[in-house]
């Protein structure tokens, strides 16, 4: 999916209560684009070196700038404010609290820059905010089914409506496992190497059972039944059993998907009435959990085999 231009505005909205933020001054930018999803302290650049001035970050002012500017003589950081605003940078925020000087307010009003002030200590700030813009910068989509996490191995559970995919997260759930999310999932790509999974905010903590309607899993079963945000180490797929043609009865050849351009394993389970399977999703999770830790049940038993194929030698001729 396509990443849409992250604005100052959606950042403020979405983690501006977190970062503990407000909004003192140029209102009517914040549609302003950030475009690297990162931090910068401007220092530099006031200070006269503007070669490598990174001014398509958000911008922070600490301790060291302000005191740093409030040392120079009027004319001269009234010069610095203009060059610093005709960069086109997205907002400037002062960290603990600081006050920027009317010059300031009047020269962010004037080109259209958002100013945001926050209490927290400046390198807290910038690392909570790197944290945020990554997330907010990288890949995203959605994938259709739910998503448990059973022992640590997060799976997204997929199938034709009326499979069955409801009443095995309900069992699953009842097992003492957690709902991640029900019917989309949404997925983040980390570090270009690990899928995060999530839920939609308005319909965390709910799903749909067909037949009984929308619940609450969180009040019916407890906290420990839903979790926010898992990494996906698997997908199931359900299949009627008239559907699936051919099934790899050893398992010795993992099937992957790719999410993201990441290599998903994968997994179809035949249905048919009689099969718990529930029980079957959660030997699969298993599977993978044991994959990772370097044991291969299907590779141990070809290994025997093998083994017990091969021809015996021969015992030595006996002596003259």
């Amino acid at each position: 999916m396509e990443r849409q231009p992250l604005t100052v505005g959606q950042f403020y909205q979405e983690h501006g209560a977190a970062l503990e933020m407000r909004l003192i001054a140029g209102e009517t930018g914040l549609g302003r684009v950030i475009r690297e999803p990162t931090v910068n302290r401007p220092g530099l650049a006031l200070s006269g070196f503007t070669r490598y001035f990174a001014y398509k970050r958000m911008q922070v002012m600490g301790h060291a700038e302000v005191f740093y500017l409030r040392s120079l003589r009027q004319e001269e950081r009234e010069a610095r404010y203009a060059y610093l605003f005709a960069c086109k940078i997205p907002c400037v925020v002062f960290s603990r609290s600081l006050k920027p000087d009317k010059e300031f307010l009047a020269a962010a009003e004037q080109a259209g820059v958002p100013i945001l002030q926050t209490p927290l200590v400046t390198m807290k700030f910038i690392n909570k905010a790197t944290l945020e813009l990554e997330m907010m910068f990288a890949p995203h989509g959605t994938e259709l089914g739910s998503m448990v996490d059973i022992l640590g191995i997060g799976l997204i559970i997929r199938g034709e409506s009326g499979i069955g995919k409801s009443e095995s997260v309900l069992a699953l759930i009842e097992r003492g496992y957690s709902l991640v999310a029900d019917d989309v999932v949404k997925v983040t790509l980390v570090d270009g190497r690990e899928v995060l999974c999530t839920s939609a905010e308005l319909t965390r903590d709910h799903m749909e059972v067909r037949g009984i309607g929308i619940i609450n899993v969180a009040q019916m079963f407890g906290v420990k039944a839903i979790r926010k945000e898992k990494s996906l180490d698997l997908i199931v797929t359900l299949k009627s059993w008239n559907d699936v043609a051919d099934v790899d009865r050893l398992g010795m050849e993992q099937e992957q998907v790719k999410v993201l351009g990441v290599d998903i394993p994968h997994v179809t389970i035949p249905v048919k009435p009689g099969r718990d399977i529930a029980r079957l999703i959660e030997v699969a999770a298993f599977q993978v959990k044991l994959r990772k830790s370097g044991y291969n049940a299907a590779e141990e038993l070809n290994t025997r085999l093998l083994a017990q194929m091969a021809p015996k030698s021969s015992a030595p001729p006996l002596s003259p």
